[in-house]
């Protein structure tokens, strides 16, 4: 008589886990927040005094911190719930060098609230916030910029002639500190203290101009040997203008703090440093501004759509409008503060396109998708 056997039952397949709109949150992001906190930060130092303009820099300012807040709750899920996403980051050559705009977004944020935010939330406030945000973020900055050039020597694989701009972005941030760091200068102790930062600037400077310095050719040779960046890459080509502007900014801040910090022959060398560094980048980077904009209007011309790399538009123009204001201010030449507006217009306009692209993408789900590669 035959044994009826039973099969034994399989379990029933799992439900698939709903998506979770976090998991391919990257750090990228936090250019958004760069790119919206330097409009107000740029906005402050302009040469113009207009009715509305101040409280116009406050609103922009309060939705940068806004943003920043939102995003940081984000990203904490990010690494709770999506580890492994968030250490592919880590070791993912394309995307790693974006964890330098954590510190730029936390540092912007905190010199827009010292610069517009303390007529809002009083002085002793936007001074605490200012102090927490820049040392939080010049803190991440020297990590990052550690850690990321290390993970890219030792575990990532990088193809040659694959340099692009986005090399730059852990390696500006310590220019960040440099050109910010000298608002709190005056907020502290006289003497030793003041010495202190302000030299501490300056090495923050010299570390980052010299690192960037290493990976400019890198992309120059790249892309003369190679030809054009990939159509959704093109705007990062303003990148580049990131260290030239921000280092105009950061020498202009620093000789403007320099009196009565350091000997007065000292800081008189201080502000012909300005001068003599500030004028041949500003140069430069009109140059690279110009190469940078024909290359994307090519781009435009083959296609290219919107993506979060256009906030790579805002925040290095920024820069380029805080140098050429502190030109202004040091040399007295009006043809200076008359280029810090013309690119503040330019400015506005890049944040309010990628600004009202982001908020279309986001309502309609498609900027939190798993990432396309990346097509040549």
């Amino acid at each position: 008589m035959a044994t009826l056997t039973h099969a034994p039952s399989r379990p029933a397949p799992a439900a698939p886990r709903p998506h979770s709109p976090v998991r391919h949150l990257g750090p990228n992001w936090y250019a958004a927040v760069m790119g919206t906190a330097i409009v107000a930060n740029a906005g402050a130092a302009l040469p113009l005094a207009a009715p509305g303009l101040r409280a116009a820099y406050q609103l922009v300012w309060a939705l940068s911190a806004v943003m920043l807040l939102m995003l940081l709750a984000a990203r904490a899920v990010h690494w709770l719930r999506h580890a492994d996403q968030a250490r592919r980051h880590l070791l993912d050559p394309a995307v790693a060098p974006f964890y330098g705009c954590l510190a730029m977004a936390l540092m912007a944020v905190g010199g827009g609230t010292l610069a517009v935010g303390r007529d809002v939330i009083g002085e002793p406030a936007a001074l605490a916030a200012d102090i927490v945000l820049w040392s939080l973020g010049t803190l991440i900055g020297l990590v990052g910029a550690a850690v990321i050039p290390y993970l890219m020597v030792t575990r990532h694989r990088i193809e040659p002639g694959s340099a692009t701009p986005v090399w730059i972005l852990p390696l500006v941030a310590p220019m960040v500190s440099a050109a910010l760091g000298p608002a709190l200068v005056p907020h502290l102790p006289p003497g030793q203290w003041r010495q202190a930062l302000l030299l501490a600037c300056y090495a923050l400077f010299g570390m980052s101009l010299l690192a960037t310095l290493l990976v400019l050719p890198l992309v120059l040779s790249r892309l003369l040997h190679h030809g054009p960046l990939p159509l959704a890459l093109t705007p990062t080509l303003f990148l580049v203008l990131g260290p030239l502007g921000q280092s105009t900014t950061a020498v202009n801040n620093l000789a403007g703090v320099a009196p009565g910090v350091v000997d007065t022959g000292t800081a008189h060398a201080m502000g012909a440093f300005a001068v003599l560094y500030g004028v041949p980048v500003m140069g430069f980077a009109l140059l690279w501004l110009a190469i940078a904009a024909a290359l994307v209007v090519r781009a435009f011309r083959n296609g290219m759509g919107f993506a979060m790399t256009w906030w790579g538009f805002t925040f290095p123009l920024g820069t380029c409008v805080t140098g050429a204001a502190g030109l202004a201010r040091h040399t007295g030449v009006h043809a200076f503060g008359w280029l810090a507006v013309a690119l503040f217009a330019v400015l506005v306009t890049a944040v309010a396109v990628a600004g009202s692209r982001t908020a279309s993408g986001l309502v309609h789900g498609r900027l939190l998708t798993a990432p396309a590669p990346v097509q040549p």
